[in-house]
């Protein structure tokens, strides 16, 4: 069993990443191996920093998972610089879905843009996809929205950070954030505490790519980071997929390049969902056996996935109906200053399930409502 203080203490150590800490690897055979020929030429990373570093993943409620561990993403796998660590924040085994989108795009979205990733999120969410993100403002933190919105509130979705999981940002995002780690799950490659810095960013694009079957961008400029991520995401192989806009939008101009470039045009989660293999529709049914305690026999990474997602297993199963009054009534209207139960303002609406959560969103992003504690949503003074 690999031990997990040597991985920390030759991650951290100065002028290596993930490429050297594999080259390391091959060339001595084992990490402890590297770290002894490492010591030869440079400090390494103390061992006591090690040791609190665990301590304080255990102490956050925080999983670090290694390249060594079965529950690793096999997706990573197939990077020649997978991160060697993980660091864990919610429901590990969801990284392991076998069908998931990337959506990303820019983080001065237009309230347009924001919508469509949203209810494209939603789709896809309730028609058992996973959607994966960066958490940014914009883009991210509305298709993050949408699937959380979905499965009656219960979606998942997956946020890849460019910080330490325990640091929240952008720090406008920190009920987003909480939601997603109860909901979904958090990750990051970076050290726990790891503060926000332009070149971490980049490199955590790689992984939201590396972990989806696919990457969807909405709206983006031509010199902006989404289009990392794209270009990443056809670097391994993955399907590219764009939402087309006004040539007069600079916002649009990276989504309509990439359509020229021969991404996949799209306007709604149906574009998505009819590019998705017969065989990873299979494969969610499959994923989904497991969830249940359905398949035999089992190995010990569908042991650990029954374990983790058990407790949230309607994150993808099909949602309760909602029976309509028969009477609808303007949504904005049954909200208060002081805020409703979503559930009871669903019911007093009228409105089928993912009509009222779409409109909830358009009101979430025109500024007119905000979600409070208590699954409760209030009208904005």
């Amino acid at each position: 069993m690999t031990n997990l203080v040597e991985i920390i203490r030759l991650l951290n150590t100065d002028g290596i990443g993930p490429v050297s800490f594999y080259k390391l690897l091959k060339q001595h055979g084992s990490v402890s191996a590297a770290l002894d020929a490492v010591a030869q030429r440079k400090q390494l990373f103390s061992q006591a920093a090690a040791e609190d570093e665990i301590a304080k993943a255990d102490n956050l409620g925080v999983k670090i998972i290694s390249y060594a561990d079965d529950i690793y993403p096999e997706n990573l796998r197939q990077l020649n610089d997978a991160p060697p660590l993980l660091y864990v924040l919610g429901n590990p085994a969801l990284l392991n879905y076998p069908a998931a989108i990337s959506i990303v795009g820019a983080r001065n979205a237009t309230i347009g843009g924001r919508k469509m990733a949203s209810h494209i999120a939603y789709d896809l969410t309730e028609q058992d996809v996973l959607v994966i993100s960066g958490m940014a403002l914009g883009i991210d933190g509305a298709a993050h929205k949408g699937a959380l919105y979905a499965k009656h509130q219960k979606g998942a979705t997956v946020a890849v950070l460019g910080t330490g999981v325990d640091e929240i940002y952008p720090p406008e995002h920190r009920d987003l954030y909480e939601q997603i780690r109860h909901q979904g799950v958090i990750v990051s490659e970076f050290s726990l505490s790891t503060k926000a810095q332009i070149s971490n960013f980049p490199r955590r694009n790689r992984i939201i790519a590396a972990l989806s079957a696919g990457t969807l961008v909405v709206e983006a400029g031509l010199h902006s980071g989404s289009l990392i991520t794209a270009k990443s995401a056809l670097e391994q192989g993955k399907e590219i997929f764009a939402v087309p806009g006004s040539p007069l939008e600079a916002r649009s101009a990276g989504p309509n390049q990439l359509i020229k470039d021969g991404a996949i045009l799209t306007e709604n989660a149906e574009d998505i969902l009819n590019t998705l293999s017969i065989t990873q529709n299979r494969q969610i049914k499959n994923y989904q056996l497991e969830l249940s305690g359905l398949d035999k026999p089992q190995n010990n990474v569908n042991i650990l996935a029954q374990k983790e997602i058990a407790p949230q297993a309607d994150h993808f199963s099909a949602p309760p109906s909602t029976p309509s009054t028969g009477t609808k009534t303007p949504l904005l209207s049954l909200i208060s200053y002081e805020g409703v139960d979503t559930d009871e303002l669903l019911r007093s609406s009228g409105l089928e399930q993912a009509d009222f959560f779409m409109q909830i969103l358009d009101l979430e992003f025109a500024g007119k409502i905000i979600r409070l504690a208590g699954n409760k949503i209030g009208r904005v003074k």
